[in-house]
């Protein structure tokens, strides 16, 4: 009886210390698990703000020339096309008047990208599980409907989130060293829009613009996507090489999408930097000229109408060719950029997972 009660014991003893061990390895496994998903999540946000970054940077003059066409006085024409506007820059401010405001742009843009990406990828995840859900189809792939509304999903969040960046980005822009009013910076402009035309005015604009990033940013990850898929399944010009996209094939890809995208919203974008000038007590010296009407719109349906009256159609395509020129190396630069640092940053999914 004694040695069954010490078997027993003994048993009891190895059970336990078992027990313990493996509630030991589960507990480390606990706390690994969240740290590895917040560190894949940390460099996939990293990526995405570098690939913003390092686009825009490299498109910085173009992107205040287009913006300048957009919003400048039709009644005193400065700006007459891209060359034109850029050699006027050069000579009037200098160098450092080709990037006025890229500081504020990358301050908005870094953060932008970075969670335009993850969210892209996020809802790309969510919207495939619940597509395969759907169909009962456990191998189904995301098709460019689907791609698209991940996109579209992903510049909302993204747009939303740095707005108000965006709006005191385009005032800082569009001043020259004439302007009879001087935002100082990011935050002064932020301080004095909040106290002169307060908190929703950070926020005007937003309508088209969200309007705008639907098929602009959804298109840009559809078709980006969907050609790099069609071109590595079918591969019909011999681009391929072992499984993989060359880093010109997929810049081409990226400036593809980028057109495509630009080309459809771009009006939007004409309305959303006019928007964003109301309010600005000298915004009508910049638009509308000196001793003419104040400049306002009453909404957004408001100022595409008195826009097309006062000027032609047209002028919701003003800057598009700078933009144009601007978009092409943009995107591709982003999307590779982005696929780049994640690689290098061994983060395990990617975009066209």
């Amino acid at each position: 009886m004694a040695s069954e009660d010490v078997k027993s014991t003994e048993s009891a003893a190895v059970s336990t210390i078992v027990n313990l061990a493996e509630e030991a390895k589960l507990a480390r496994e606990g706390v690994k698990a969240p740290s590895h998903a917040v560190l894949s999540i940390c460099k996939s946000l990293f990526a995405g703000g570098v690939a913003g970054g390092v686009s825009r940077t490299a498109v910085a003059p173009l992107e205040r020339m287009k913006i300048l066409l957009q919003v400048q006085n039709p009644h005193n024409i400065k700006y007459s096309g891209t060359v034109q506007g850029l050699k006027y820059i050069w000579r009037t401010e200098g160098v450092r008047g080709l990037f006025k405001g890229n500081g504020t742009n990358c301050a908005r843009i870094v953060p932008n990208s970075a969670v335009k990406f993850f969210s892209y990828e996020q809802a790309s995840r969510g919207i495939l599980y619940m597509y395969r859900q759907q169909t009962g189809n456990e191998n189904a792939q995301l098709t460019p409907v689907l791609r698209l509304g991940a996109g579209a999903t992903a510049g909302i969040i993204a747009m939303s989130a740095t707005y108000p960046m965006d709006m005191v980005r385009g005032r800082l822009t569009v001043q020259t060293a004439n302007s009879p009013y001087q935002y100082r910076g990011i935050a002064h402009a932020l301080s004095t829009v909040l106290r002169e035309e307060g908190p929703r005015a950070l926020y005007r604009g937003w309508l088209p613009s969200v309007i705008g990033v639907v098929p602009y940013v959804g298109l840009n990850f559809a078709v980006y996507e969907s050609l790099k898929d069609w071109l590595v399944k079918d591969n019909p010009f011999g681009l391929v090489e072992n499984n993989e996209l060359t880093i010109i094939t997929r810049l081409s890809c990226g400036a593809i999408a980028g057109t495509v995208g630009q080309t459809i919203a771009y009006p939007l974008d004409v309305i959303r930097r006019r928007m964003q000038m109301v309010g600005w007590k000298d915004a009508s010296s910049v638009v509308t000229g000196e001793g003419r009407s104040k400049l306002e719109y009453t909404g957004m349906v408001d100022a595409f109408r008195k826009t097309v009256r006062h000027e032609g159609f047209g002028a919701l395509y003003k800057g598009l060719v700078p933009n144009s020129v601007k978009v092409v190396p943009s995107i591709a630069i982003a999307f590779v950029t982005y696929e780049m640092v994640k690689d290098v940053l061994g983060v395990e999914f990617r975009i066209s997972d």
